[in-house]
């Protein structure tokens, strides 16, 4: 019963850090990368799906993205999504490709970013801790109810918290690198 609550801690603490790699990808630095159009969904015969999954999308180079979508109408549909998403990006369009340029980020937009990046981080930081408090409370119950002696308690605890810290550590250094990739120029 132990090495369960121990695991399933370990499993959400780890989805929950999952999630923050994924909210920080939504954070564009000034490079191009196709994961910053990850979250854009486009109207496809009536259904709403994934950029991704109507278009190929390529880095040209440094500061552009490419996208080319399978089918011909789908290019305007595209194009409209990507000026309506909240990501401040102007796509030009010539023939059935898009290009999407990044613009260059100034000190304001870069601390901006670094401001989101820290909150994206703190609420990681607070889901695990959350994990820990549900973890190390499935184990007082247990222990009350005289099913986990004292010292599997304190055991328990101590491993939910080298889970916590290992996680926390490393959603910190999630945030590290990601400050570091949003101050380059």
């Amino acid at each position: 019963m132990l090495n369960e609550i121990v695991q399933d801690a370990g499993e959400r603490m780890q989805k929950s850090t999952d999630a923050l790699v994924d909210n920080l990808k939504k954070i564009r630095t000034g490079r191009a990368h196709p994961s910053i159009l990850d979250g854009i969904q486009v109207n496809y015969y009536g259904a709403d799906v994934p950029l991704g999954q109507v278009a190929n999308i390529a880095v040209e180079d440094g500061r552009t993205l490419s996208i080319v979508p399978w089918e011909k109408p789908m290019v305007t549909v595209i194009e409209k999504a990507i000026m309506t998403s909240d990501l401040g990006l102007n796509p030009s369009t010539a023939g059935d490709v898009i290009r999407v340029p990044m613009p260059a980020l100034t000190e304001e937009t870069r601390k901006g970013f670094i401001r989101q990046a820290r909150q994206e981080t703190e609420n990681g930081r607070v889901a695990i801790r959350n994990i820990r408090r549900d973890a190390n409370s499935d184990l007082k119950d247990l222990n009350k109810e005289k099913e986990l002696t004292d010292d599997e308690l304190r055991s328990g605890e101590d491993q939910v918290q080298k889970l916590t810290d290992k996680f926390v550590a490393e959603v910190d250094k999630l945030l590290e690198q990601k400050e570091k990739d949003l101050m380059e120029i």
